[in-house]
Formats: C-alpha cells, sequence, structure tokens
C-alpha cells in the first residue's frame, strides 16, 4: 500500500463558501464538476497522489467524520492564520515537533474538523 489515505470527501452545505474557505487556506483553485448529480470542489493535488474534495450531497452533514490532514507545505502558522483569515477557527493551534512533524486542528467554514500537518 502506497498511501493509507488515497481521497476524501468533505461535507459541505454552502459550495461557494467552502470554495472561497479552502482556495484561501491552501492558496490554489478548486475545480468544480458535478458527479452522479452532486456538485463536487476538487481540492489541488498532482496525480499520482491523494486527493479529495468538497462535496454538497443530501445527507452528509458536516461536523461528523473521520478527521482528515491537509498539507499545509512547511507553513504551518501560516495555513492555520488563513484558516482564520478565511473564516474558519482554531481547535488546536500548532503544535511543537512531534516524530512525524506539527500538527494544527481548525474548523472550516462549514463546520468541519481539519488537521493541518506539515514535516
Amino acid at each position: 500500500m502506497k498511501n493509507t489515505l488515497n481521497w476524501f470527501e468533505l461535507p459541505v452545505v454552502d459550495m461557494a463558501r467552502a470554495t472561497a474557505f479552502y482556495e484561501q487556506l491552501l492558496g490554489g483553485t478548486i475545480r468544480h464538476e458535478v458527479v452522479d448529480g452532486e456538485p463536487n470542489g476538487i481540492l489541488p493535488f498532482e496525480e499520482p497522489g491523494v486527493g479529495g474534495a468538497l462535496v454538497l450531497r443530501k445527507g452528509f452533514a458536516p461536523g461528523n467524520g473521520a478527521l482528515i490532514y491537509l498539507n499545509a507545505n512547511g507553513d504551518l502558522e501560516g495555513a492555520a492564520d488563513r484558516a482564520m483569515q478565511a473564516g474558519g477557527s482554531i481547535v488546536l493551534p500548532p503544535t511543537p515537533p512531534y516524530p512525524f512533524g506539527r500538527i494544527a486542528v481548525i474548523v472550516d467554514s462549514e463546520g468541519n474538523h481539519v488537521g493541518l500537518h506539515s514535516d
């Protein structure tokens, strides 16, 4: 197995608001697609690699589910600051280094808890 995580979906209730939040947080563009009638916002990633999407799906609500970690690319403090500037909040501020890197946990514009990881 190459990666434990190979795709993730974050539930949203307002795609435009969530798109603005994640574009500001990640400094990239969200690609919009409709998959099986459901609006998806594909988060930036490179092939081959782990990817994910913002998903507007009936019965798929923010706030419950697995905690996933997004790559902060060596700028954990900057990513946490951008999350706050985009309308999110910080649940766990950037930590001191662990053997596997540093983490922070934010709450996004939709109410999802999302981890940030940096080597």
